[in-house]
């Protein structure tokens, strides 16, 4: 291929086109030979030299995470006092509800709330006249069923005395049969009059007698020592009986040397609870004073399940609850319905290995962690895992109680198994040695940020007194 002419190209466009098309003419007839293109190996090359770039733009621009900043305290025995705390108020140990058994007004009150009164004393009466009315009318009866029977008794004995003699005539063919039987059913007939009057007169003594206990009623005396504590009616007010109702509550007499408080337990407390177990009460009125009791008596059912329905059941959505009574040992001037709060101990531990509270907290478990954890919480429940491996594959893993130990500047995630606790300690009954470091605080540090490996810097390691018992 001719090129020499275009190194004398002509400036003229027409030269131009005619040197383009002849050229062009040449590049039909005869093989070019062009040398092979490099762009793809340039464009190779610089795509892994981008990739390796944009891999290494992140470690080198990353900041070092900084150390998480935490408290320390050493795993130590500590005497140990589980409590459930619950609020509730006093009352008597022994207190009556006086109601009356008749309807009627009360035409004499002769206590009023708050007096002492003894076993007898007068409380209240009520007006008597309609039952004195019905003792009178009663004893009118009971007169004429005597008076009936006597009747009876007469009619007997001349029945008696015609069936004998019209029975000796009849022995001697003297009567007829006719004659003869109708003697001796009226004989029978008076002896059965004879017996219903006797039953009259016990029915109508029953009914004086019923009479008189009705009026008797009208008068109602103390039943035992103590002190009025509350009085709900007054004078000249009618109060309803109980022998047919549910009656009026007149007033409550109470013994107020004896005193107790009834608190509310949850269900998942009560189980903890016993007769005889100690508490600690904080009475609202006495501020400056602790007071000590023993538990006496613990629910069989939750407050509220004998007036519950198969309607209200599924509506009510409160907390089930369980009354709890705890006596006082102590004697002070408690009145009832006073507010009070209570401590029971239900558990306790000597020389127990223990943790801070705020030491102990949940992680998911790691990779590794499934044996340890298995050893640490419950063997039982692992010796099975092999046969519901496939099973639990699928289910999302349970978060298991952990402690952060320290490793020089790093933490350590620590499985444990935790036993009872009181206001500041968990029992560990597995997983930690006696004077272990452990990471204590803080709260955000402990139950957020800090992960197995996790650099840590010393705040201020705490070393608690292990002779302290709370």
């Amino acid at each position: 291929m001719d090129f020499e002419r275009f190194d004398s190209f002509p400036p003229d466009k027409r030269q131009f086109a005619e040197l383009r098309n002849e050229f062009a003419g040449k590049l039909s007839d005869e093989k070019v030979i062009m040398p092979k293109p490099k762009r793809r190996r340039k464009i190779i090359i610089f795509t892994v030299i981008v990739l390796v770039l944009l891999c290494l733009v992140p470690v080198l621009f990353k900041k070092k995470q900084p150390p998480i900043p935490v408290t320390t305290e050493k795993v130590a025995r500590r005497n140990l006092t589980e409590t459930v705390v619950a609020n509730g108020k006093i009352y008597p140990v022994v207190q009556l509800h006086i109601s009356a058994e008749v309807s009627g007004e009360i035409i004499e009150l002769a206590v009023k709330e708050g007096q002492l009164v003894k076993k007898g004393d007068l409380l209240l009466k009520i007006k008597p006249d309609f039952y004195a009315a019905a003792v009178n009318q009663s004893k009118a009866a009971y007169e004429s069923s005597l008076n009936g029977q006597t009747t009876a008794e007469a009619t007997l004995e001349r029945a008696d005395a015609d069936y004998r003699r019209n029975k000796e005539l009849y022995d001697r063919k003297l009567i007829s049969d006719s004659d003869y039987v109708g003697f001796k059913t009226a004989f029978d007939i008076a002896v059965a009059q004879v017996e219903s009057s006797k039953h009259q007169v016990e029915m109508a003594k029953a009914a004086v007698a019923s009479a008189q206990d009705s009026l008797d009623k009208t008068i109602i005396f103390a039943p035992r020592d103590g002190t009025v504590s509350k009085l709900n009616s007054q004078l000249g007010e009618r109060v309803l009986g109980t022998v047919q109702n549910a009656g009026t509550d007149i007033m409550i007499i109470s013994d107020l040397n004896e005193m107790e408080a009834r608190v509310d337990i949850g269900e998942m407390d009560v189980v903890l609870i016993q007769p005889g177990q100690k508490a600690e009460l904080d009475v609202d009125a006495f501020k400056d004073r602790k007071f000590t009791g023993t538990v006496t008596q613990i629910a069989n059912s939750s407050k509220g399940m004998g007036s519950l329905t198969a309607a209200s059941t599924t509506q009510n959505q409160d907390a089930t609850k369980f009354e709890v009574r705890i006596r006082f040992n102590d004697r002070e001037e408690f009145r009832p319905g006073m507010s009070v709060s209570a401590n029971i101990e239900t558990r306790y531990r000597t020389n127990a290995l223990s943790v801070p509270l705020a030491a102990v907290t949940t992680r998911p478990p790691m990779p590794g962690m499934t044996n340890a954890v298995a050893a640490v919480t419950d063997t039982n429940t692992y010796s099975s895992a092999s046969a519901k491996a496939d099973k639990k594959a699928k289910e999302v893993p349970k978060s298991v109680e952990v402690v952060f130990v320290t490793d020089g500047n790093h933490a350590k995630m620590m499985p444990v198994k935790i036993g009872i606790c009181d206001d500041n300690y968990w029992e560990v009954t597995d997983g930690l040695t006696d004077g272990q470091e452990i990471i204590a605080g803080g709260p955000k540090a402990v139950n957020k940020d800090l992960q197995d490996g996790s650099e840590i810097k010393k705040n201020g390691a705490t070393v608690p007194d292990v002779t302290a018992n709370k």
